[in-house]
């Protein structure tokens, strides 16, 4: 748990507040690309770069625990553009090799390139997007609706179709022939995303990720590692929700008392404790398993649906506590209601994941309590 980090870890718990405490905090919301650079430049300076990137790129291929300490600590000190500190990992393109790996996955690793990862077709698309073998070459077929960072992506590594042989991953250049983007939009937290129309486009064979068929196996795995790691994020962010909260209610109100001192507001203020309490011990338990090289698909699964689902609740409780004032916009509460909401949905809605769970242990056998 958490009172059972090693001395490195602990550490490297007091670095990451360093850091957060002297690049990141009273950040403006916008960052000019000076500061942003500044930001990356200290980040690989402390170290802090290379740790989600694998070690044959010169990354130092940080353990889930290590992760798991340092976000924690980041959102502990609710810190604005946290995302910057950490590199680029190779996502589906682990393992890449010959001209894809040199292409693409390299640029990616030191930072030149950027990439998005298109899943989601739209709710009105007639069929999947697809790709069809033409000579040296797949054609790309379809819409993309909901492409995280397509907005800035060079690259969009793309769940097709192909036919007989099953889904799989392809790196399509965001500026190829064929390539449109359909619309650019923001979503409530404020990040930006994209949605792309694929016309007959291009794509080189050696642009393929794995073999077909691999598709989907790969772009699940991706998103199932960010579970664990937004679970994380949401576990520092309840320590700084509870922080924020006992300071404001060892505060007096109007009559000169603690405002913390009626019984309601206490059972509230006891309930978000009671289960920020819960989630940072299941998440820090999770990440001693991955580390121990156990399968933990369902584990990261609960993480996150229970973090998620009680960062929300926590973050409203606290609004209704704090009154009017949490709901102007640039209260701190006010952001972070705004920010947390959207992880609900973040790499599966909260409901589909409940019954992935079910299905993990009803009908695999898998997963603990």
């Amino acid at each position: 748990m958490p009172e059972l980090l090693t001395e490195d870890q602990q550490r490297l718990a007091a670095k990451t507040q360093s850091f957060a405490e002297t690049h990141l905090l009273n950040l403006d919301a916008q960052l000019s690309r000076e500061s942003r650079a500044g930001i990356i430049s200290a980040a690989r300076e402390a170290g802090f770069f290379a740790m989600t990137q694998p070690k044959e790129y010169g990354g130092s291929a940080a353990g889930t625990l290590e992760m798991t300490v340092v976000r924690d600590v980041l959102g502990a000190c609710n810190a604005p553009h946290q995302h910057l500190i950490f590199g680029p990992g190779p996502g589906v393109l682990a393992g890449a090799d010959g001209e894809l790996r040199e292409s693409h996955l390299a640029p990616l690793l030191r930072g030149e390139k950027r990439a998005g990862f298109g899943f989601t077709e739209p709710d009105d698309a007639s069929a999947p997007t697809s790709a069809v073998a033409d000579g040296d070459a797949w054609v790309v077929n379809g819409q993309k609706s909901y492409v995280t960072g397509g907005s800035e992506a060079d690259f969009i590594n793309t769940l097709v179709q192909i036919p007989e042989l099953g889904p799989a991953l392809l790196v399509v250049d965001s500026n190829a022939p064929g390539v449109t983007v359909a619309r650019r939009f923001e979503s409530l937290d404020g990040s930006h995303h994209a949605a792309f129309a694929f016309n007959d486009v291009r794509v080189p064979k050696s642009h393929l990720i794995g073999k077909p068929g691999e598709g989907l196996p790969r772009a699940m795995r991706q998103i199932g590692d960010t579970r664990l790691a937004i679970a994380a994020q949401c576990t520092g962010l309840l320590r700084w929700v509870d922080a924020y909260l006992s300071e404001y209610l060892l505060g007096n109100d109007r009559s000169g008392k603690p405002r913390g001192s009626k019984e309601g507001i206490r059972l509230r203020y006891a309930d978000a404790r009671i289960t920020s309490f819960a989630v940072r011990s299941m998440v820090y338990r999770t990440a001693r398993l991955a580390d121990a090289g156990e399968n933990i698909v369902n584990e990261a699964i609960a993480c996150k649906v229970m973090a998620t689902e009680t960062i929300g609740n926590v973050v409203d409780n606290a609004i209704q506590l704090v009154g009017g004032n949490a709901l102007v916009a640039g209260h701190p509460l006010e952001r972070l209601y705004r920010q947390v909401r959207s992880l609900r949905l973040a790499e599966g809605g909260s409901d589909v994941l409940r019954l992935n769970l079910a299905r993990g242990r009803l009908e695999l056998n898998k997963g603990r309590i």
